[in-house]
């Protein structure tokens, strides 16, 4: 009788998952293509090469069963470039933010209705500020970007814009630091409780190496310190080097920094005026990707292993990797996001990777990550009447 009396509550407890996957794609006709020689915005010799059309959002249905992967919707919305990051999760105000870097074009998306998603708008270059990178939800409604340049392509530092829910410029403020010429604003980690934004620093074209990440006032944008990421002493290769997705942990209160050369910095002191970076760990790879925060885990795509790991930062001064997942040797992750209420990760990357989108799936009790098996092939007839293939980047769970 016991028994039966809890087994509502148990159900009624039971996180809920997502029914939706959002997608941010391109039609790419020629999706393996060399890219290394078409960095440069030199949008037509890009164009021809990839075989590109369009920028498309699309939406699939991921409740398991025999509808998984079945593509509900697609949006497309603009002549394709390099389509990049999306905000790292649904925002709570099903308003999504999706970006074509090299075009230096951003949409705006309405997910109210997941099955019938809307363009609310578009957006370029912000005053000076141009190009894009990474999208914050805050929670007064407002989003939170940075922007790499300013004055044009690769010319100056960027900096951060806030955006009001009708994309209104709130505020903005430059990263640009005398002494530090190659500060590139790359993705960002707010921690509201402690009214801190911390941003980590690389460039997109590869230009120039960055060995900082800064640290701002969130309530107006001041940048408190830019912070030089240390050295490690004796090591060959530079993990201080390019500093790329800023995370929060799980107390609101701590972020690490970590950097593409598979280096991990914790910001010390964060709350200070005075706050420092410590070398905390070195993932053994040579070059790191986006990471998840899972609970008391930080999961990272490990691009040149062809793998993913958890690496459990309940002692953020001792971090130590608890799982890890092997790809194929032709797969390099990239992208990687957490089902809000649920166990699921989707990836999606470079290599055979690039006209796929994985699964894989993490307990959140104890870090364990495993590979699923279920896939989503991009290469298919779409029904904007492109027949071929297409490259996802940016992939969110709906909110359930």
């Amino acid at each position: 009788m016991l028994l039966l009396l809890t087994l509502p509550l148990v159900a009624a407890a039971a996180p809920a998952p997502s029914h939706y996957l959002f997608v941010w794609a391109m039609e790419a006709r020629h999706p393996a293509a060399s890219t290394t020689t078409l960095m440069l915005p030199d949008l037509t010799l890009r164009r021809r090469t990839l075989g590109l059309s369009r920028d498309f959002l699309a939406v699939f249905d991921i409740d398991p069963g025999r509808s998984f992967g079945k593509l509900i919707a697609m949006l497309p919305v603009g002549r394709a470039a390099m389509v990049h990051h999306t905000n790292y999760a649904e925002p709570p105000n099903d308003v999504l933010y999706a970006n074509d870097w090299i075009d230096d074009r951003t949409y705006v998306f309405d997910l109210h209705s997941p099955r019938h998603p809307r363009l609310l708008r578009k957006f370029g270059s912000v005053g000076a500020y141009r190009y894009p990178h990474s999208f914050v939800y805050l929670s007064n409604g407002n989003t939170l970007a940075t922007f790499q340049y300013s004055g044009g392509f690769n010319r100056a530092p960027g900096g951060l814009v806030e955006f009001d829910p009708q994309g209104r410029v709130v505020m903005s403020a430059s990263a640009a630091v005398p002494g530090h010429p190659d500060i590139r604003p790359y993705s960002l980690a707010v921690a509201e409780k402690l009214n801190r934004v911390v941003t980590g620093s690389a460039d997109m074209m590869g230009a120039q190496v960055s060995h900082v990440a800064q640290v701002w006032r969130l309530s107006d944008l001041k940048l408190i310190k830019t912070m030089r990421l240390p050295p490690q002493p004796h090591w060959f290769y530079d993990t201080a080097a390019d500093s790329s997705e800023p995370r929060v942990l799980a107390d609101g209160k701590t972020v690490v920094v970590p950097t593409f050369n598979c280096g991990l910095f914790l910001v010390r002191k964060l709350s200070s005026d005075h706050p420092t970076l410590q070398h905390i760990y070195d993932f053994g790879y040579r070059t790191c990707e986006v990471p998840v925060v899972a609970g008391h885990y930080l999961v990272e795509t490990m691009q040149s292993g062809h793998a993913i790991v958890s690496v459990d930062l309940r002692d953020p001064e001792h971090p130590h990797i608890v799982s890890r997942i092997f790809l194929p040797s032709d797969e390099y992750p990239h992208w990687i996001a957490l089902e809000p209420q649920g166990d699921r990760l989707v990836i999606t990357g470079y290599g055979a990777l690039a006209t796929w989108v994985r699964f894989a799936t993490i307990n959140r009790r104890t870090g364990t990550l495993r590979l699923e098996r279920a896939k989503i092939d991009f290469t298919r007839s779409w029904p904007d009447g492109w027949h071929g293939s297409a490259v996802p980047h940016g992939a969110v769970f709906s909110n359930p």
